[in-house]
């Protein structure tokens, strides 16, 4: 069925609320675009004169698509090579959807949307519906065709999951790039002690190479072991640089609303690395270095301007 220009505008019009949806949903910038072009096939051929609300009929058709996409993609983890981690996406990109409060900020955060895969695929939807874009109980309860009480209950043991292995507090910008420039620069001393002082004691490292690029598997754990593993990560070489393809130029900014470092070589973001940050100090490192999931983050960057690294390293 041939769309109208206005049928078109309408889904236009929704298309940034439900790109912000199916990200947080997967975790996956490419899964959740694929979700969004799936979701127009359907309106394409749906009969849209006789749909009063749009909003409400596109949001039920992409939140059911991600939860068979979700069902699919815990089967397709369980032979992941490595550990497995979200799509990073920086500063900007407007697929990190509204950020007026704390709960939506907090909803995108890369250390929220690690503990979201630990989820059901419903408590991740009514999660993410509810405290990220605020739909009322009455409203999920539509989408995902069970009660309103129901939808509540899911609600309360989704949120109890994700707090029992929260520790994040809110990083501004400012703060995101002096906490970063004071990592880099104890990454890049060759010393463990400097790094051991800005790690909390159960500090936990781990990083996300999907086969295709060297990462460790399990996490490290602890200060000092952490520690231990960045003073190797970062110290130069040539064999490092190499591999790599060229001098990586290190930069500080945020990823997901969390401080991060991206590591840069010839334009090409190759790394990116999400530090989790309490008040006691840096709780966790996220490193995500496959290609696959640093496409989108490499686009987004060389259409902007980031200045001088604030180290070059490797």
């Amino acid at each position: 069925m041939a769309l109208t220009a206005h049928d078109v505008d309408r889904f236009m019009a929704s298309r940034p609320r439900l790109e912000a949806i199916a990200y947080r949903l997967l975790g996956s910038a490419s899964e959740a675009e694929d979700a969004v072009q799936e979701t127009f096939l359907r309106w394409q051929d749906a009969d849209t004169e006789h749909i009063r609300v749009p909003e409400a009929w596109l949001t039920k058709v992409l939140t059911n698509l991600c939860l068979n996409q979700l069902t699919s993609a815990r089967a397709r983890r369980e032979t992941y090579v490595g550990a497995w981690l979200p799509e990073p996406l920086i500063a900007g990109d407007p697929m990190l959807g509204p950020a007026d409060s704390a709960e939506q900020r907090e909803s995108v955060s890369y250390a929220v949307l690690v503990l979201l895969e630990r989820l059901s695929p419903n408590e991740r939807a009514v999660y993410v519906l509810r405290e990220a874009f605020g739909y009322t109980h009455r409203e999920i309860a539509e989408i995902l065709d069970v009660s309103e009480t129901a939808s509540q209950q899911i609600l309360h043991r989704a949120k109890k999951h994700v707090a029992d292995g929260k520790a994040r507090s809110d990083i501004d910008e400012a703060a995101a790039r002096r906490i970063v420039d004071e990592f880099l620069a104890a990454a890049t001393s060759g010393r463990t002690e400097p790094l051991v002082r800005l790690l909390t004691a159960d500090a936990v490292a781990i990083g996300d190479g999907g086969g295709k690029v060297p990462a460790r598997a399990k996490a490290f754990e602890g200060a000092v072991a952490v520690a231990k593993f960045l003073r190797g990560l970062f110290k130069p070489g040539q064999a490092k640089r190499a591999l790599l393809g060229g001098q990586a130029g290190l930069y500080a900014t945020t990823a997901n609303g969390e401080p991060a470092v991206v590591v840069v070589v010839d334009g090409r973001v190759i790394g990116v690395m999400c530090l989790e940050v309490t008040a006691e100090g840096i709780t966790a490192i996220r490193s995500q270095v496959n290609p696959d999931k640093l496409e989108r983050v490499t686009r987004h960057w060389t259409a902007t301007d980031h200045g001088e690294p604030l180290f070059t390293a490797f």
